[in-house]
C-alpha cells in the first residue's frame, strides 16, 4: 500500500524538465503549423508539396475553392459519416478480414457502434480490451487510421474559426478537404514517424508476428470452474459453480504493430490503446524515456496550436494570455492530486510509517506517483483518454481533478484543435459579460459580438454538459445502470459520472470501475460521444460564418484588452464558474461524499 516518499529531487527535475521543454516547443512548433496552414513554403514543402497536389487531384478538390460555413459544416459531417459506417462495417466484417493471426470474429453490433462513433469522434474510449478483440487488421486500418482523421478533423475546425476572425465581410472561412490534407500530411503523419521509430528503440512492440507462448518462470495453481466433456459448467448441491484447481505454467504474450498506434494516439489526443491495459501495459510505455516522450507529445500540439492561433489571427500577446490560463488551470490540478496521491489513506495507514508516504493501489511500480498523477491529470485535460494507472484506485480528490478536468470542457489546452476552439467559447461569454458590464458593445479581436454569437456559445457550452447530468442521472435510476459499477455508494456514482463525463467531453479515459461493454453503456455513451463533438462543431462554425462576415473595428477605450492579468482573471472566472455551477452537487454527492467519509475510516 505504501512506497517510498513520492516527491523527491528527481521528480522535481523531471516536472522542470517537463514544462520547460512544453513552453519551448511551443512557439517552434507553433510557427511552423501556421506556416503550414497559410500554404507558406516550409522545409516539408519540396518534399510534401508533391503528394499534397496529388491527393487534390485523386480527390477532386479544387485547393483554391472556399467554402461557406454551412458548406464547411457539411463537408465536416458527411466526411465523419461515411467514416463511422466504414469503421463500423469493418469491426463487424473483422473474423472475415485479413490480418488476424489470432482468428477474432467480428464485434457485437453495439460493441461496433461504440467504437466506430469512439474513434471517429476522437473520444477512443474502449469498452474492450485490444489484445483479446481486435485483429492487427482492424488495429491499423480501422482504429489507427481514425486516430489521424479524427485528430486532423479537429485542427480543420480550429482554422475555420481562426479564419473568422481573421477576415471582414467575408462569405467563407476556407476549404476543408485542404485543411484535412495540411494537418495530416505535413503536421500529424511527420511527427507520428519519428515518434514511432523513438518509441520502437525503447522496446515498444511493432510486429505482425501471431501471439508467442513462453513458460513461466515460477508456476502457479489458481482455482477455475469446473465443466464438464462437453464444455458446460458443473454445479455443486448448492448450484454454485464447483470450483477445480488448475495449474498456470504458460503465459501468452500478446504482439502487433503497437508503436505506430501509440504515437498517433497520443500526438492526436486520441488515447485509445493498442492493449487493454493502455499506457500501463509495458510493450505500450516499456521505459521512463517512452513515458517521458508519450506525456509530452499529449500536450505538445494543443499547446503548440495555442501559438498558431496566435500567430494566424495577429495576436500572440492575446494567445500567451490563453496558454496561462490553460497552464494556471493544469499545474493547479495537478498540485491538488499529486498532494492528494501523497499522502497515506487514513484507512490503513501504518503509524509506524508517519506521513509523506505514497499511496501506490492501482499504479505501475515503474511509474511511480507522480508520473501517475501527472500523466492522469494530463491525458483528463487534453481529452486524450490514455492511462498509465487506475484512476479508479486514486483518492476522491485526485479523483476529483480528473473529472473537473473534463467537465471543463476540455479546454486545459484540451484535445487538437477542439480544445482551443473550446475555449473560445468561454472567450466569448467572457467578453460579451465584460461588454455588459462596461456599458459597451462586447468586441473580441475587432469583431463586435451579437446575440448570435452568444447564442451558440451558450449552446456549444451547455448541451454537452447537460448531457453528462442527464444520462447519469438515468444510469442511477434504471437496472441496466445500476449494474455496470462495480462500487458502490458515492464511487459507484462517480464511475458513472466520469463515464459520461469522458464522453461528453470526447476524452475516452475511466474510472476502470464501470463495466461499461453492454448494450446499454455502449449506445447510450456512443450517443453522447456524437452529440459532444458535433454540437461544438456546428456551435463554433455557426459562430466563425458570422465573425466572418463581419466588418474589423479599430479599438476604443472601451474596449476590454484581451491580453494581461485583468482578461486573464475575467475568462479564469468564467471557466470556473460555468463548470462549477453546472457540476458541483454532482461532485459533491460523488468524490466529495467521499473523500469525507474516508477521513472517518468508510471505503467503497
Amino acid at each position: 500500500m505504501h512506497a517510498a516518499p513520492s516527491m523527491n529531487t528527481h521528480d522535481i527535475v523531471q516536472l522542470v524538465l517537463f514544462f520547460g521543454l512544453l513552453i519551448a516547443l511551443t512557439p517552434l512548433l507553433g510557427g511552423f503549423m501556421a506556416r503550414v496552414f497559410e500554404g507558406q513554403r516550409t522545409f516539408l514543402t519540396g518534399l510534401l508539396g508533391p503528394i499534397e497536389k496529388l491527393a487534390y487531384k485523386l480527390g477532386g478538390v479544387d485547393p483554391m475553392e472556399e467554402m461557406s460555413w454551412k458548406r464547411y459544416l457539411w463537408a465536416v459531417l458527411i466526411f465523419n459519416l461515411v467514416g463511422f459506417l466504414s469503421l463500423f462495417a469493418l469491426l463487424m466484417a473483422q473474423g472475415a478480414l485479413p490480418l488476424n493471426p489470432q482468428h477474432f470474429p467480428g464485434l457485437s453490433w453495439h460493441l461496433a457502434f461504440n467504437t466506430a462513433m469512439s474513434f471517429v469522434t476522437n473520444t477512443n474510449w474502449q469498452a474492450y480490451s485490444g489484445e483479446s478483440t481486435m485483429s492487427y487488421f482492424s488495429q491499423m486500418a480501422g482504429l489507427a487510421v481514425h486516430n489521424f482523421l479524427s485528430a486532423a478533423t479537429g485542427i480543420a475546425v480550429m482554422l475555420a474559426v481562426i479564419r473568422g476572425l481573421q477576415r471582414a465581410s467575408a462569405k467563407t472561412i476556407g476549404n476543408f478537404w485542404v485543411d484535412l490534407t495540411r494537418s495530416t500530411l505535413y503536421v500529424l503523419l511527420p511527427l507520428s514517424m519519428l515518434m514511432a521509430v523513438a518509441l520502437a528503440s525503447q522496446g515498444v512492440v511493432q510486429s505482425f508476428s501471431s501471439y508467442t507462448t513462453v513458460k513461466l518462470v515460477e508456476p502457479y495453481t489458481t482455482q477455475v470452474p469446473k465443466t464438464d466433456a462437453q464444455g458446460n459448467p458443473v454445479n455443486d448441491q448448492n448450484g454454485k459453480p464447483e470450483m477445480v484447481d488448475q495449474l498456470v505454467d504458460t503465459q501468452s504474450i500478446p504482439l502487433g504493430p503497437a508503436a505506430s498506434q501509440i504515437a498517433i494516439k497520443q500526438l492526436g489526443t486520441n488515447g485509445g490503446g493498442f492493449f487493454g491495459q493502455n499506457s500501463a501495459h509495458p510493450f505500450e510505455n516499456p521505459t521512463p524515456l517512452s513515458g517521458f516522450i508519450e506525456m509530452l507529445a499529449i500536450l505538445l500540439l494543443p499547446a503548440a496550436l495555442v501559438y498558431t492561433f496566435g500567430v494566424m489571427v495577429g495576436n500572440r500577446r492575446h494567445a500567451w494570455c490563453l496558454f496561462g490560463v490553460m497552464l494556471f488551470l493544469l499545474l493547479a490540478g495537478f498540485a491538488v492530486a499529486w498532494w492528494s496521491e501523497s499522502q497515506p489513506n487514513p484507512v490503513f495507514a501504518d503509524a509506524h510509517l508517519g506521513t509523506g508516504y505514497s499511496l501506490m493501489e492501482g499504479k505501475e511500480q515503474r511509474n511511480g506517483v507522480m508520473n501517475s498523477v501527472l500523466w492522469g491529470v494530463s491525458t483528463t485535460a487534453t481529452s486524450n483518454g490514455s492511462v498509465n494507472s487506475m484512476h479508479d484506485s486514486w483518492t476522491p480528490l485526485a479523483g476529483l481533478v480528473d473529472l473537473w478536468n473534463i467537465q471543463l470542457g476540455e479546454i486545459v489546452f484540451g484535445g487538437i484543435g477542439c480544445g482551443l476552439y473550446g475555449i473560445l467559447l468561454h472567450v466569448l461569454i467572457a467578453v460579451f459579460i465584460a461588454g455588459l458590464m462596461i456599458g459597451r458593445t462586447p468586441e473580441y479581436l475587432g469583431k463586435k459580438l451579437g446575440a448570435w454569437e452568444a447564442s451558440w456559445a451558450v449552446v456549444g457550452l451547455l448541451i454537452p454538459s447537460a448531457l453528462i447530468l442527464i444520462f447519469t442521472a438515468i444510469a442511477c435510476h434504471i437496472p441496466a445502470g445500476l449494474a455496470g459499477p462495480s462500487n458502490g455508494g458515492p464511487h459507484g456514482l462517480s464511475e458513472i459520472l466520469y463515464a459520461y463525463s469522458e464522453a461528453a467531453g470526447n476524452n475516452g479515459s475511466a474510472f476502470a470501475g464501470l463495466n461499461a461493454n453492454t448494450p446499454f453503456y455502449n449506445t447510450t455513451m456512443g450517443v453522447t460521444f456524437l452529440i459532444g463533438r458535433f454540437i461544438v462543431i456546428i456551435a463554433v462554425l455557426a459562430i466563425a460564418g458570422s465573425l466572418a462576415a463581419k466588418k474589423t473595428v479599430p479599438a476604443s477605450p472601451g474596449t476590454l484588452p484581451t491580453h494581461g492579468l485583468t482578461f486573464s482573471l475575467v475568462l479564469l472566472g468564467v471557466i470556473v464558474i460555468v463548470a462549477a455551477l453546472t457540476f458541483f452537487p454532482a461532485l459533491l454527492l460523488g468524490p466529495g461524499v467521499e473523500h469525507g467519509l474516508m477521513l472517518s475510516g468508510r471505503t467503497f
